[in-house]
């Protein structure tokens, strides 16, 4: 990779965003070698080290975070604007990189993933889906999904659904081998399915409510995991309770393979919201991925409203 002062902030940018020289070589199409020489030439132009790499990891120095947060976006809106002006006219283009939890893949971001590839074909949209939260300035993303609470006041909020329910989950063998906890503390004599955090290697405690009262509970169990995904066939063969997205459980609750309890303790979130920074310049591949997701969430209040009026019966007549 010959040296230009462009190329080189560019290898740079994928490098401090992946924190590895080998996934940003895959994902330019170079050799490691050639870009970590292309970014030790940078360093030696600016007289400072951007990056410290040890065998094992690549961290960023603290001026290379200040040029991270300075040069990212606006190397990534120019990128975007080549994409655009090679597009025809009224052509949407360029992409979307997004930070989604996994829960919020399939119920929440898909019907607006569907809608909007279909209609933006040449449009690229890029995943990263992770629970931990990110800083998507720093990242290089464009938006986020995530709850409510989780968004920080300076970003532009685009609610995606209405609230949802965490509820606690068991097959109906369990139940009747161990007995229906009644109360929140009774959790603590069962086996539950526990969640280890990525980040801070703790225990996930559930969280019930009822009324203006909430406990979190440090449920105990047989089996640790550091995502819900998967454990829903061990649930039904009766390994343990589990606490759940009720949108993942909804089918197998209906069908009768699994039961919820403490039903009246579920913990209610307000619902998930797209969002980006307020001071960012919009592409118009986001802006068009934010049209999308309007519509969606529009026609998802629409629907949930009809679905909430009871048609009167018609009066027989004496």
């Amino acid at each position: 990779m010959s040296f230009t002062p462009l190329n080189a902030l560019n290898a740079f940018l994928a490098v401090a965003r992946k924190r590895s020289f080998a996934v940003a070589a895959r994902e330019l199409g170079v050799s490691a070698s050639s870009l970590s020489q292309s970014v030790r030439q940078l360093e030696a132009r600016l007289g400072v080290a951007l990056l410290t790499r040890t065998t094992r990891s690549v961290a960023l120095t603290e001026p290379g975070r200040r040029l991270l947060e300075g040069a990212g976006p606006s190397v990534d809106q120019a990128l975007a604007a080549l994409k655009v002006a090679a597009a025809e006219p009224g052509e949407v283009t360029g992409s979307v990189k997004l930070t989604v939890p996994t829960i919020a893949v399939s119920h929440v971001l898909a019907p607006v993933l569907t809608r909007f590839l279909a209609r933006h074909p040449r449009t690229e949209v890029e995943l990263r889906v992770e629970d931990a939260m990110v800083d998507i300035v720093a990242e290089g993303l464009d938006a986020g999904i995530r709850m409510s609470e989780s968004l920080e006041r300076d970003m532009v909020q685009v609610r995606l659904s209405e609230g949802y329910r965490f509820v606690v989950v068991a097959a109906p063998a369990y139940l009747e081998r161990r007995g229906v906890p009644e109360k929140p503390k009774d959790l603590l004599s069962h086996d539950c399915l526990c969640i280890r955090s990525n980040t801070t290697g703790a225990l996930y405690q559930w969280e019930l409510e009822r009324g203006a009262r909430s406990w979190r509970v440090p449920v105990r169990g047989p089996l640790t995991a550091t995502s819900f995904q998967g454990l829903l066939p061990l649930v039904e063969q009766g390994v343990g309770l589990m606490y759940a997205f009720e949108p993942d459980v909804a089918e197998r609750v209906r069908r009768g393979a699994l039961s919820v309890v403490l039903e009246p303790y579920a913990a209610h979130v307000d619902g998930f919201y797209l969002y980006f920074p307020s001071r960012a310049r919009v592409s118009p591949a986001l802006r068009a991925f934010v049209g999308v997701a309007r519509e969606v969430a529009a026609e998802r209040r629409g629907a949930r409203a009809g679905s909430r009026e009871v048609p009167r019966s018609p009066k027989r007549r004496a």
